[in-house]
């Protein structure tokens, strides 16, 4: 199949799958999801999408009752099934179906599974990205990959039509990260990331890159950052399981970044290495 989807056991195209009218997250957004890309069959870093995912149905309470190996082998399954041997892997959990009302529908109502898997292939991390900045209107659950994401949709809208490619989120002066990607810098020789808390997704790679970090010798700083520091920064990098390690070379129409290509060169060999390694 070009498109394999699945929905609670019933495995078909994904532009022939259905989903009930009443599964709440077509009325609620009341699930949760997770991503992954795969080169030649291979998921890259599974294992820390799925713990993400678990660590989202337990922060909203979503009984979700397959273990993660089964959840692993049934993803793999479905991965094999594809024509293409690179593909992007999305699947949800919803909390079920169920008549609309707002309080958890009854403890036998189990929950929705679906997973789509689609062509995909690899961007260029080279090539630079322009950005836009927004101010952060989320909720304070943004540590939580939830269905929720109208916020995120609204900014990336506006960066389109600003003909750039991502969302700088801040809260006042202080930056937190794009509408679907980590952000982070490199000052003076180090790489500096937003501390996780209530306003910062836990990417993945993020975790992938603070590694790298760290069994390089290369100092990670993790701590708040202000606008007028990310604009002064040597480089600004948006990073995430679809654009990897891309770098920035324009924010709000002010060039920036383009001063640490050492670095960066050595930053982006690295995770590539370590993609190679999970999916070759």
């Amino acid at each position: 199949m070009k498109t394999v989807g699945y929905y609670n056991g019933e495995i078909k195209p994904v532009e022939e799958l259905s989903v009930p009218a009443l599964d709440r997250a077509v009325y609620f957004g009341d699930g949760v999801y997770d991503v992954v890309i795969c080169r030649n069959r291979k998921p890259f870093t599974l294992d820390m999408h799925i713990d993400r995912f678990y660590n989202s149905c337990q922060a909203l309470k979503i009984n979700f009752s397959m273990s993660k190996s089964e959840l692993a082998a049934l993803l793999k399954q479905l991965i094999a099934m594809a024509d293409d041997a690179d593909t992007m892997v999305y699947w949800q959990a919803s909390r079920g179906t169920a008549g609309r009302k707002h309080e958890f529908p009854a403890e036998t109502v189990e929950p929705n599974l679906l997973i789509m898997i689609t062509p995909w292939k690899m961007g260029d991390m080279k090539k630079a990205l322009r950005l836009i900045t927004v101010e952060d209107t989320r909720f304070l659950h943004c540590d939580i990959k939830t269905l929720n994401l109208i916020p995120n949709v609204m900014a990336a809208q506006r960066a389109a039509e600003a003909n750039c490619q991502e969302v700088v989120f801040h809260r006042g002066e202080r930056v937190t990260e794009c509408a679907h990607s980590s952000l982070f810098l490199f000052m003076d020789g180090k790489v500096v990331m937003p501390p996780l808390d209530e306003y910062i997704l836990p990417g993945i790679t993020r975790k992938v890159v603070a590694q790298l970090c760290a069994t390089n010798g290369i100092i990670c700083e993790e701590r708040i950052f202000t606008l007028q520091e990310m604009m002064q920064a040597d480089e600004i990098l948006v990073a995430s399981t679809t654009k990897h390690f891309a770098p920035v070379e324009e924010i709000d129409g002010i060039k920036v970044g383009g001063k640490d290509a050492a670095l960066l060169e050595r930053m982006q060999a690295l995770f590539m290495e370590e993609l190679n390694r999970q999916t070759v």
